[in-house]
């Protein structure tokens, strides 16, 4: 069963590292502890892009859970980046109103909010938009759906313009930052992969000229926002899909180290993934913490259910803790890096479990995707 929310001050007086507080370089930020609620689709809200009360409550559920940091799922900053059905958006002032409710929600448990921005690029299916998916180059969709056209300069400023114009509105409406989605293929990654982009102006190139549409982003963020809003990336340490290797990740990393960044997200996929390193397999996680610098934070997720899986993410270097999918199932998940605690219970998990862990249908039935996570 579903437990009640426990203390965070007592949580916060174990032992286990990711219990500990953090306090952020910029504005002196603290948070409770250091285990993330990790960005999850669950395609909870309205068509319009409004927050649902449904997406209130299942965030506002981690907060009250325990969770040093709650990332929303993610949020398309233009009409044409929405990439599911279900998905609330940050692109125009009508969503301000519910996201001041989201924010309000989140922080009044103690937690600190972040928005995670994105926006589809080809991956934003025109079923869903009305409009052909664009992207950095010309790029199959598969399945028959034909090709993704290439942006064209203004669309790729006007882009770069809405994720400053969506961070201001989630600054406005209370929250503490935002996670810039760069990984899993999405527009962002999309730029960053030789492979997906293949452009031969300053916006394609080399890993450098691949990286300025993210860099362009973080300066755009950085100018709509205060000097103490919280800004993160999160980034794929490989992705085939966008052809990008690990040692296209790590140069985009290291530039990325010299932005006005507060965080760096690596997703794993599985904190025990490894690439070829200086000629040795190693940990992502451990990898991307060596190329950091140490007033930098890492935050690491991918598959981590227990008190060890946490153990071994903090081993490998990263500051932060997320998880996902463990984060479903249980509300008040930081309970079980206590001393002495019960290990979380696995899937599958039956509905009325998940609807106690503030779930609604359409997000249950969408778990479903994930083989054994809900039971028959």
């Amino acid at each position: 069963m579903v437990r009640k929310p426990h203390d965070v001050q007592a949580m916060a007086e174990t032992m286990h590292p990711a219990l500990e507080p953090y306090t952020f370089t910029r504005g002196g930020l603290t948070t409770t502890n250091r285990v993330v609620l990790a960005a999850m689709t669950n395609k909870q809200s309205h068509p319009d892009g409004r927050v649902s009360d449904d997406e209130i409550r299942w965030l506002e559920a981690r907060s009250k859970g325990g969770f040093g940091i709650v990332t929303t799922a993610a949020t398309h900053v233009l009409e044409d980046g929405q990439g599911w059905e279900g998905e609330f958006g940050t692109w125009s002032d009508h969503h301000v109103e519910g996201l001041t409710r989201l924010a309000t929600s989140i922080r009044c448990h103690g937690a600190i909010g972040l928005a995670q921005l994105f926006h589809g690029g080809m991956r934003a299916p025109e079923s869903i938009t009305g409009n052909q998916p664009k992207s950095a180059s010309m790029n199959p969709l598969g399945r028959g759906q034909g090709n993704a056209r290439a942006m064209d300069q203004k669309e790729i400023h006007e882009v770069i313009e809405a994720f400053g114009s969506a961070a201001k509105r989630c600054e406005e409406a209370g929250f503490h930052g935002v996670e810039l989605h760069g990984a899993h293929g999405y527009l962002i990654a999309q730029f960053l992969g030789a492979g997906t982009n293949r452009r031969t102006d300053d916006w394609g190139g080399n890993q450098k000229k691949r990286t300025r549409f993210l860099e362009s982003i973080v300066r755009e963020v950085r100018r709509c926002t205060s000097a103490n809003f919280i800004v993160g990336v999160r980034l794929s340490p490989e992705l085939d899909s966008c052809g990008m290797n690990l040692e296209d990740a790590l140069e985009t990393l290291q530039l990325c180290c010299s932005m006005e960044l507060d965080f760096i997200h690596v997703s794993c996929w599985d904190i025990e993934k490894t690439g070829l390193y200086h000629g040795q397999q190693q940990h992502y996680t451990s990898v991307f913490r060596e190329l950091m610098p140490a007033t930098l934070p890492l935050m690491t997720t991918g598959g981590i259910w227990t008190k060890d899986d946490a153990s071994k993410g903090v081993d490998q270097g990263a500051e932060f803790i997320g998880v996902a999918r463990a984060g479903i199932a249980h509300p008040d998940w930081p309970i079980f890096l206590q001393d002495g605690a019960e290990e979380p219970a696995l899937p599958p998990f039956s509905e009325q479990w998940l609807e106690e862990a503030a779930l609604n249908q359409t997000f249950i039935q969408y778990m479903r995707r994930w083989d054994g996570f809900v039971s028959n």
